[in-house]
Formats: structure tokens, C-alpha cells, sequence
């Protein structure tokens, strides 16, 4: 897979790593205290090329569109974590998209504010963008239980395909107990074991967007995917879903190979 960029995901392990615990001061033997954990901030932002574009010379457009490649690689990782995903072929109204993480919402800011930049920008839509927040999930997975820590800190980009799709819960959710909602995802849970080829990452919109969630799947294997998300639609859980929609399949690759698709260049 040529296309994965590599580097910028292998840094990414690094960049996200848990803070180390801190001791609480010597006061007899107290035990450890860890840090909470920060959060990180994670934006889907998805763009299109419009069709205009295609009736420039191949000069023009071939100068455009290197601005892309370029300014994605003068991103500092340790800063920005940035994943490029083309959408060509699978929606008719994005092209492709950006996955952003960073504990700074300042940092989203700053790479949106270099794309508005680029002479290319004029060229370019937004028809989705979905902002989140990495979180510990409040349900306990009884099977694994370290997937709720596990999850609360983003490791992206290791597979070729990801599923995404903002989420939104019906309020009568909202009003079963506790107890009640921990026994409708231990169904929802379980279902989702059985798919280990199919990575979860579940960011929190609550106040920061229209939706509640915006749910992250990758995987190397679409077709369990499919499966997956068929048989939860069976569970309980799925009588509790007011909204799923958009969702969007999109393929890892380079910035480059992303370039070649849109155009003749």
C-alpha cells in the first residue's frame, strides 16, 4: 500500500501516547494518581473539486492542484495529525477528505485557514465537515473492558479503508437509566467483537456540532464492515438511532495519488 503515507502515521503512535502518571506528593503510602487524560479535538472535513476546474488548461490545473500535495506535507505531526482520504467514486458530492486531530482546536484552525489560502481554494467546496472530541466511553465492555481506554486516545491511519457517519441518539435514549443503557450496548458491544477486523474510533460532538458522535470504522476488509453494521442493525440498540446519515466511504491515499484522481495532471 504506497498510498498509506506511512511516516505521518507511524509518528502518530508517538505523538498520541498516554501522559505518564503523576505521584502525589510523599505522604505516606497514598496511592498513584494519573493525570487525566487529555483530549484530543478531531475534525472530518470533506471537499469537492468543481467541474469548472476541468475546462483550465492542463498548465493551470496541473499548478493548482500541486499546492495540495505540498502544503499537506509542511504539516508538522507533533502539532497537526493529518490523514488524507480520497472519496472519488464512492459519493457524487465529496472528493476527499481530511482527517485532522490535534489536542489544540487552534491547530484545525490554522491548516483550514492555509487551504483558504491556496490559489486552489476558489476551485474548492465543503459540503461536510464534522468537528468531535476524543473521549473515555462511558460504557464498560465486559469482554475487553481496556477498549474504553484504548479508544480514548485516537491511533489512526493503519488500514486502507475507513466508514464515517455522523450519529445522532432519539431522547428517549436519553431517559432509560444507566443500568438499562449498559444492558442495550452489551448486545451492541458484543456484536462489534466479533468483527476484529474492524477498528472503532467514536468522537463526541455534544455542544460542538449538530450531531452527538461522529463514528470513525477502518478496516482492510469492507465486506466485514458491511456485515457489521447489518447485524447491529438487528440489536436493540438500533430502535435508539434517530439519525446515521451521511456516511462516507473513503480510502486511504496519498495526496498525490488523490491529485491524479481529480484530474490529468
Amino acid at each position: 500500500m504506497s498510498d498509506s503515507a506511512s511516516s505521518p502515521t507511524a509518528r502518530a503512535t508517538e505523538v498520541a501516547q498516554p501522559l505518564e502518571p503523576r505521584l502525589r506528593p510523599a505522604a505516606g503510602p497514598a496511592p498513584q494518581a494519573q493525570v487525566p487524560q487529555r483530549r484530543q479535538f478531531v475534525s472530518f472535513s470533506f471537499y469537492k473539486l468543481l467541474p469548472e476546474f476541468r475546462r483550465l488548461s492542463p498548465q493551470e490545473q496541473r499548478a493548482l492542484l500541486g499546492e495540495l500535495p505540498t502544503l499537506v506535507r509542511q504539516q508538522d505531526p507533533t502539532d497537526l495529525l493529518l490523514l488524507t482520504y480520497s472519496c472519488v467514486g464512492t459519493r457524487a458530492d465529496v472528493d476527499f477528505m481530511f482527517w485532522k486531530i490535534s489536542f489544540e482546536l487552534e491547530a484545525l484552525q490554522r491548516f483550514s485557514a492555509q487551504i483558504n489560502r491556496l490559489s486552489l481554494a476558489g476551485w474548492l467546496t465543503t459540503p461536510h465537515a464534522f468537528l468531535a472530541q476524543s473521549k473515555r466511553s462511558t460504557y464498560v465492555d465486559k469482554m475487553e473492558p481496556a477498549h474504553a481506554d484504548s479508544r480514548s486516545l485516537l491511533v489512526p491511519g493503519k488500514k486502507k479503508y475507513m466508514f464515517v457517519y455522523p450519529f445522532v441518539k432519539t431522547r428517549d435514549w436519553y431517559r432509560l437509566s444507566r443500568p438499562a443503557r449498559q444492558g442495550v450496548m452489551d448486545e451492541h458491544i458484543a456484536v462489534g467483537n466479533r468483527y476484529p477486523s474492524v477498528k472503532l474510533n467514536t468522537t463526541y460532538s455534544f455542544g460542538f456540532d449538530d450531531q452527538e458522535f461522529v463514528v470513525a470504522f477502518e478496516t482492510d476488509a469492507p465486506d466485514d464492515f458491511l456485515d457489521l453494521v447489518q447485524e447491529l442493525r438487528e440489536t436493540e440498540g438500533s430502535r435508539y438511532t434517530l439519525r446515521d446519515t451521511p456516511i462516507f466511504t473513503c480510502v486511504r491515499a496519498s495526496m498525490e495519488t488523490i491529485v491524479r484522481q481529480l484530474a490529468n495532471v
